[in-house]
């Protein structure tokens, strides 16, 4: 039953551009809105929210109400469900692993499924502006039925993919900010980011798509300055002491000056 689960995520995460099937990555603890895709709720619009087969929250405008059913579950959601009138918009906050599952948005004209994955654990890595950094995907080597994707930030979009047919990088996304910076191992599926900048900073996930797993790496980038600073330093170092045996100098040329034009006086 989870492999089944675990295929049709896949496929959710691979239809990005099908509005009904929608995929949310989110960490444990945080809090997520599912979108119902309304600006403004009309006076005879209904929604309803499930958890799969359960009902979570619905709003009616005929009758002007508004319910949230957070005892269902044995409590799962327990005050944990806000409701957005305007829009028919749900806010799961403080989320769990338990919380995890597909969601089901509807209204009188359309339906909308999302897929929520929450995740736990998160690999921190920092690298200096203009180095490579390699997100390791800890396999030794893939095999034939291993599904690879990468996905970067918020929107979970999608930068990189193994699978059956082919391997491919998706770095002319998110305005070019990753072309001609990603490498992808074919062995592995490691992906490495080269020549990174602050614009590469955030959220990485991996999902493969053949085994129920998934790597969250937190990825921030910082800029060194310490080589250069050094460098001043000695310049300056350097300067200082110049200055000083000018001074020096000076003075004993003023002091020699001054004793020649007295001992003169004295003749």
């Amino acid at each position: 039953m989870f492999h089944r689960l675990w295929f049709c995520l896949w496929h959710l995460v691979g239809v990005f551009s099908d509005d009904k099937l929608k995929t949310v990555i989110v960490m444990e603890d945080d809090s997520f809105t599912l979108n119902s895709d309304l600006t403004e709720m009309r006076d005879d619009d209904q929604i309803h929210w499930r958890f799969g087969k359960y009902l979570l929250a619905e709003i009616n405008k005929r009758t002007d109400s508004m319910t949230v059913y957070d005892d269902v579950l044995d409590g799962r959601f327990r005050n944990r469900l806000k409701l957005n009138n305007q829009t028919g918009s749900l806010t799961i906050t403080n989320i769990k692993m338990k919380h995890g599952g597909f969601y089901t948005v509807e209204n009188l004209n359309t339906s909308v499924i999302f897929m929520l994955i929450v995740y736990d654990e998160v690999t921190s890595v920092s690298v200096k502006e203009g180095d490579s950094v390699t997100l390791n995907s800890d396999l030794t080597e893939i095999m034939d039925d291993d599904q690879i994707l990468w996905l970067f930030g918020s929107e979970n979009t999608i930068i990189a993919e193994i699978n059956l047919i082919n391997d491919s990088i998706c770095d002319d996304v998110l305005d070019g900010r990753f072309r001609d910076r990603l490498k992808l191992d074919n062995q592995t599926g490691s992906l490495t980011i080269t020549n990174i900048t602050t614009q590469h900073t955030g959220a990485y996930i991996l999902i493969n798509g053949a085994k129920p797993s998934l790597k969250a790496f937190r990825v921030s980038v910082y800029y060194s300055v310490h080589c250069c600073d050094s460098v001043e330093a000695v310049i300056r170092l350097v300067l200082s002491a110049l200055v000083g045996v000018a001074a020096a100098a000076a003075v004993i040329v003023l002091v020699y000056d001054i004793r020649s034009k007295r001992a003169e006086q004295d003749f």
